[in-house]
């Protein structure tokens, strides 16, 4: 029974809707978030503690799990497609060495399970662009996705000498309601969002027909818990479960955004993301995670806009909504 968590990168789009899914499973005082930014304070210590921590010092990740007692990581610190690009000495350093202290540390003070996620940026141009097999050619054109290759690999490899439990699931684009964009590819899809509530109309940087896998941020949060509370003995996979909800276009979020409404407008301007779009998948095959932890994604394109919408535009009216 796991009962003491630490999440790093606890302050990034995933990690702060996570931390508080977790708080409310295991405690508010059993869930320790970290992050390497002070700025992150302000967004998950209300309910719980939070310390900095920097996935690069090993020796502070180790003092941090003995400190708080954990058995169980969210090791979500990571430098995401876009900002990889234009840092890949930093994404490599930080996505592949912050890993392996991370299970460095776990190893050697028993923690029982990991999760580590990896992302859809693991395929490439080499890849089958539809319906993407669960099992297929790795060949990504990102360091991003170079770096999430590798560490899925690595986590094999603990598993397979250490004995270690680390679980892990490719996200697709994941949009939110309540967090804003970390520096992805895929930000368009929660940006203009916010864009048509808040202008009426949305600059993408992606073409209108570039096809991507996209999910809600409440069916990525079920997806993440469901995979770390599923029994061992059924997992065949581990590291590396592909996941799924809807593929769209940004002409298909805008066609969808329209219906409510009526007034949108979309213009484009493609930037350097689009050459890393266009190496991603249009859609995933994600029945290895249906048959192993009855994975089920809840929500499809129009009912997400509709919550999107919905929620952004009660924020908008209470002066709470910021610049995407």
């Amino acid at each position: 029974m796991i009962s003491r968590i630490l999440v790093t990168g606890a302050g990034g789009q995933i990690g702060s809707e996570l931390t508080c899914a977790l708080r409310a499973i295991y405690g508010n005082d059993n869930v320790i978030a970290t992050d390497l930014s002070e700025n992150a304070r302000a967004k998950i210590a209300a309910d719980g503690p939070f310390e900095l921590l920097d996935v690069m010092q090993k020796n502070n990740v180790e003092a941090m799990i003995k400190k708080h007692g954990i058995d169980g990581i969210f090791h979500l610190a990571a430098i995401l497609s876009a900002v990889g690009e234009q840092k890949p000495n930093l994404a490599w350093n930080i996505n592949i060495q912050g890993a392996m202290n991370v299970f460095d540390a776990a190893r050697d003070n028993g923690v029982k399970r990991i999760f580590a996620p990896s992302s859809m940026a693991v395929f490439g141009p080499t890849t089958p662009f539809d319906n993407t097999p669960q099992d297929t050619i790795l060949q990504p054109t990102t360091i991003y996705g170079m770096t999430k290759v590798i560490d899925e690999l690595i986590g094999k490899y603990y598993i397979q000498r250490y004995g270690m439990d680390i679980r892990g699931v490719r996200y697709p684009g994941i949009i939110s309601n309540a967090t804003l964009p970390g520096g992805g590819t895929t930000d368009y899809a929660v940006q203009i969002y916010y864009d048509a509530v808040k202008y009426g109309k949305y600059e993408c940087f992606l073409k209108e027909d570039t096809m991507l896998p996209m999910m809600y941020m409440p069916d990525c949060l079920k997806g993440t818990l469901d995979l770390f509370h599923a029994k061992r003995e059924r997992l065949i996979h581990n590291t590396d479960f592909n996941l799924a909800a809807f593929s769209v276009t940004p002409k298909d979020i805008y066609m969808s955004i329209k219906k409510y409404m009526p007034d949108f407008e979309i213009t484009y301007k493609p930037d350097f993301r689009q050459a890393i779009a266009d190496s991603w998948p249009n859609s995933i095959d994600d029945s290895s995670a249906r048959a192993e932890w009855d994975w089920k994604p809840s929500f499809d394109l129009d009912a997400m806009t509709l919550d999107m919408l919905k929620v952004i535009g009660e924020r908008y009216k209470r002066g709470l909504i910021v610049n995407c």
